[in-house]
């Protein structure tokens, strides 16, 4: 019997998803529960036009990131930090700092957890750290550690 999920379940399939499954686990667990419904023509063509409008989502915000990731790999990001007299800054540079870099250089407001820096930042100069924008969308910028 052919249902179309409305949860995800676990060894079935996720959410929106048309699956076939024996009939009296639709009829007496799946479809009582609300965790299915039937996969009638109607259901189904509502299921078609809503994985048309998520692609057509994806799509634009792909376009977006792919936006937003052109304007930061133009030129590096200039973070000032507070240096000793042989080059080295005291403490380290954060995600914090360079998702504040980003927000004041380029206008774009990246969200701190979605920063990861690739070496350990101790001393001016130029380091790369990377910004993961979801669904393996994973890109590298440069940003340059100056003294203020």
């Amino acid at each position: 019997m052919q249902i179309i999920l409305v949860k995800d379940m676990d060894n079935l399939g996720s959410a929106h998803e048309v699956v076939n499954v024996r009939p009296g686990y639709a009829r007496n667990y799946l479809i009582p529960l609300k965790f299915a419904v039937e996969a009638s023509p109607s259901n189904l063509k509502m299921v078609a036009e809503r994985n048309k409008v998520k692609d057509k989502k994806e799509a634009s915000l792909l376009n977006e990131i792919n936006k937003v990731s052109d304007v930061l790999k133009a030129s590096p990001i200039s973070i000032g930090a507070k240096t000793g007299t042989s080059g080295k800054i005291f403490g380290s540079v954060t995600p914090i700092q360079i998702a504040r870099a980003i927000r004041e250089q380029k206008g774009y407001e990246i969200d701190r957890k979605r920063i990861s820096i690739v070496d350990e930042v101790k001393e001016i100069g130029t380091f790369k750290a990377t910004i993961d924008f979801g669904n393996s969308n994973i890109i590298e910028i440069d940003f340059e550690v100056v003294s203020e």
